[in-house]
């Protein structure tokens, strides 16, 4: 828009020089219509750039001064040219009321001429005035509203690579943090095996096992990396919970599953939440309840499903550094995020036998 008003400004000197060429006293109207001129290129960027109410009506004031003289001097197209350079600005600069009283000033720069013909001039060049009013204000809103969207496209995108960023994270944490502690949980009991002197075929079955669960923490990792290029193919949320008991079973927590209801098919995000809360559930009782074992049970409700992993250990809020606690941990945390994201609630609390209750239940 400046450089339009620029090139606005450039054209209507010209054409002011080429009428006083024509015939006219190059010597009163040049000198003033250079100053306006560059009053309305040099001088309006500067008022504009420090947008202060005064500066700008007093810029407005001594425009409108030199176009009606330059415009007394020299009638013609070159001198309106001027004025509706100078409304264009107000537009601009001035809040609307004020706006209007320039506009309203405008006609009377044909004060002078007989009646009937200062009227039909004076309406001329109100109208070409008020016109360009009009179309600048349109212009300036429409970038107003382009500077508005790019800044409401760019929060849409931070907020999209925060979530992306935050499930990336409840991924790593819930996939492949899940493998890796119990990776050492089995190093650990081949060491206390080592330690006690016992025969090597026990140490040989730990070892193995920790070695299978590193292909599972690896594969983990290629299936999170195979998730941000492509969907990946997931086994039932049923199957999935018994091939979890049957991991946690064997590292030592005894963990049984089962479902009630009719097992029906999930959306991707609610199958992967409800997955991830006995995974962390199962994790959190290995490493703080003190269990002897654990069960998971998954509950097809009519407007919910939800899935709870109980152990009979020493309960919520005793397990030591906070990660099944009730203030919970990054986990927990995870596992918040992923029920708000979906509608649906995490609770964790003393389970009816004894010991700790996790669950999670999500709108079906």
């Amino acid at each position: 828009m400046l450089l339009a008003l620029t090139l606005l400004t450039g054209g209507a000197l010209l054409t002011l020089v080429l009428g006083v060429v024509g015939g006219g006293d190059p010597v009163a109207v040049l000198p003033l219509g250079a100053a306006f001129a560059l009053l309305a290129t040099l001088g309006f960027r500067w008022v504009l750039a420090r947008g202060r109410r005064r500066w700008s009506a007093a810029y407005v004031l001594v425009g409108l001064v030199l176009a009606s003289v330059v415009f007394a001097l020299a009638p013609g197209v070159g001198g309106t040219l001027f004025l509706i350079v100078l409304v264009s600005q107000c537009v601009l600069l001035l809040p609307l009321p004020a706006t209007i009283v320039v506009i309203a000033m405008v006609p009377f720069v044909h004060t002078g001429m007989p009646v009937l013909d200062g009227l039909r001039e004076g309406l001329g060049t109100l109208v070409a005035v008020v016109f360009a009013a009009v179309v600048t204000e349109l212009l300036r809103r429409e970038q107003q509203m382009r500077r508005e969207l790019a800044a409401a496209q760019q929060q849409v995108e931070h907020l999209a690579a925060a979530q992306e960023r935050n499930r990336v994270a409840r991924d790593i944490h819930d996939g492949l943090g899940h493998s890796l502690t119990v990776i050492q949980m089995q190093l650990q009991a081949a060491r206390a095996l080592l330690a006690n002197g016992n025969a090597d075929d026990p140490v040989d079955d730990v070892l193995a096992k920790a070695q299978h669960q590193s292909r599972e923490a690896l594969g983990e990792v290629r299936r999170s990396v195979g998730a941000l290029r492509e969907p990946r193919v997931v086994p039932p949320l049923g199957t999935a919970l018994h091939d979890l008991a049957a991991e946690s079973s064997a590292v030592g927590l005894p963990t049984s599953v089962r479902v009630v209801g009719d097992e029906r098919a999930l959306a991707d995000p609610a199958r992967e939440a409800l997955f991830r809360a006995a995974q962390e559930g199962l994790t959190n009782v290995r490493k703080h309840a003190g269990a002897s074992r654990a069960e998971v049970v998954l509950d097809y409700a009519a407007t919910a499903v939800r899935v709870e992993v109980r152990d009979d250990g020493r309960g919520a809020g005793d397990h030591g550094d906070g990660g099944h606690g009730e203030g919970g941990g990054v986990g927990l945390l995870g596992l918040r995020e992923r029920a708000a994201d979906l509608g649906g609630r995490l609770e964790l609390g003393r389970a009816p036998a004894g010991g700790c209750a996790l669950v999670l239940e999500v709108p079906a």
